[in-house]
């Protein structure tokens, strides 16, 4: 057991674990147009918006939150018009209902130009804000948060060095771990130590519930209470966790107020690694420290996993926080590590093929689907049952299963990420306007 890790492992969650106010990829933009709009000092008469593409794919159909509008414009108006760049993934916490009038004006004067820019970034966005004579970039790169270049008027205000741009991969693959550390830490670290991870339950906790009672989205979660007060559904393991996980991202991608904690950068593997734990802690009356110990399993198999991939890519991320939720799942259920490994590959040989088509409603449809695959995936390891190792891309050791699924992301993916892309852009959802 390498203790001596451990509290590398709990600042790589607390790192990775954080709070968001919507979807993470226009936010992102927010964020941009906000630190932008503070360097300007008034406010702009032109924004334009230089993204790569996945950001366009993830911001073009999803809710911003506090606005009752969609897309990557509304997100860049409101960010410049109202954003606190302070706040980070909160940046629209305090947005005000003025801030929004005025944001509405920007918008319906067509002043706000979205472009596709193609350059090696996965995660890209260059904001150019404009009024009178005065204009100010921002750029954030490979994080959400990153932002590594403002400019005032051609001025260097502030730039990171090359070496800081990267942040995410390299520094989550300096924290060696395998899915048999992650156990061991899960299990066997002092409950005290690890009782912040009660923070994502009670904040993904109140965006399901905020689901399941409003009229969001596609109502996937809701949908599931109405079939079961009809009796058309029971509410068994499988139905709770699909209800509750769907419910939190029918609330988020439809623009919810209410905050989420993500992980690796998303708010909907955050709230796919949390409410699937809750919603089995609850159905079988599992202790607190229980809960604990299954929050952290979830989360931090979920960032062993996602680690190692780019930070977007065409391989839907609900697939991997549901693989993370199934093995707390076979946890709960009294299973022991060989299960675990049962789980995993039971996920990836199910799974696994799940494409990430942007950020949008319908994202509560795979999230459910993910969420009843890792229930259906951790009944069969508790059996011992596994896919086998002459099965797909499933291997007879773990870590090597988890390669395979990391090959099959990035780079296996690229091209369909350009086709996904293509596809959405085509069908009339990116109005690009030229300078």
């Amino acid at each position: 057991m390498n203790k001596k890790d451990w509290p590398l492992y709990i600042e790589l969650i607390n790192r990775e674990v954080v709070p968001a106010l919507g979807c993470t990829e226009p936010i992102a933009v927010a964020l941009a147009a906000a630190r932008a709009a503070e360097e300007l000092g008034k406010p702009p008469e032109n924004i334009d918006a230089y993204l790569s593409g996945n950001i366009l794919k993830n911001g073009m159909s999803v809710g911003i939150p506090g606005t009752g509008l969609y897309g990557l414009d509304t997100a860049a108006a409101v960010g410049a018009l109202g954003g606190k760049s302070e706040l980070q993934l909160e940046v629209l916490k305090e947005i005000s209902p003025e801030a929004l009038k005025k944001a509405k004006v920007l918008l319906a004067k067509d002043a706000i130009r979205i472009h596709h820019r193609d350059c090696p970034e996965i995660l890209y966005i260059e904001i150019i804000l404009t009024s009178g004579n005065d204009s100010v970039k921002v750029i954030i790169k490979d994080l959400h948060t990153n932002i590594c270049l403002v400019e005032h008027n051609g001025k260097i205000v502030f730039e990171k060095v090359q070496k800081e741009e990267k942040i995410s991969s390299e520094e989550e693959k300096q924290v060696k771990m395998t899915e048999r550390d992650v156990w061991d830490f899960a299990m066997n670290a002092p409950l005290e130590d690890l009782r912040f991870i009660l923070i994502t339950a009670e904040v993904n906790s109140r965006i399901s519930e905020e689901g399941l009672k409003g009229d969001y989205g596609l109502r996937v979660g809701r949908c599931i209470d109405e079939n079961i007060a009809k009796g058309l559904l029971v509410s068994d393991l499988s139905n709770e966790a699909v209800r509750r996980t769907a419910g939190g991202t029918d609330a988020r991608m439809a623009g919810s107020a209410l905050p989420v904690i993500c992980n690796s950068g998303s708010g909907n593997q955050g709230i796919t690694a949390t409410m699937p734990v809750v919603a089995v802690v609850e159905k079988l009356a599992a202790s607190e420290e229980q809960l604990i110990r299954a929050l952290i399993l979830s989360h931090l198999t979920s960032i062993h996993i996602k680690s190692s991939m780019n930070r977007l890519t065409a391989l839907c991320g609900a697939s991997v926080a549901a693989t993370g939720a199934s093995c707390a799942i076979v946890y709960l259920l009294g299973g022991q590590y060989e299960q675990i490994e049962y789980a995993i590959k039971n996920m990836v040989g199910n799974v696994s093929g799940i494409i990430c088509d942007g950020a949008k409603n319908a994202c509560s449809l795979k999230v459910a689907s993910c969420v009843s695959a890792g229930v259906q995936g951790a009944l069969l390891a508790i059996n011992g049952i596994s896919v086998s190792d002459n099965e797909g891309i499933v291997e007879a050791d773990v870590e090597r299963t988890i390669a395979n699924l990391v090959r099959l992301s990035s780079p296996g993916m690229l091209e369909t990420d350009k086709i996904i892309l293509e596809i959405m852009t085509h069908k009339g959802g990116l109005k690009e306007k030229t300078p």
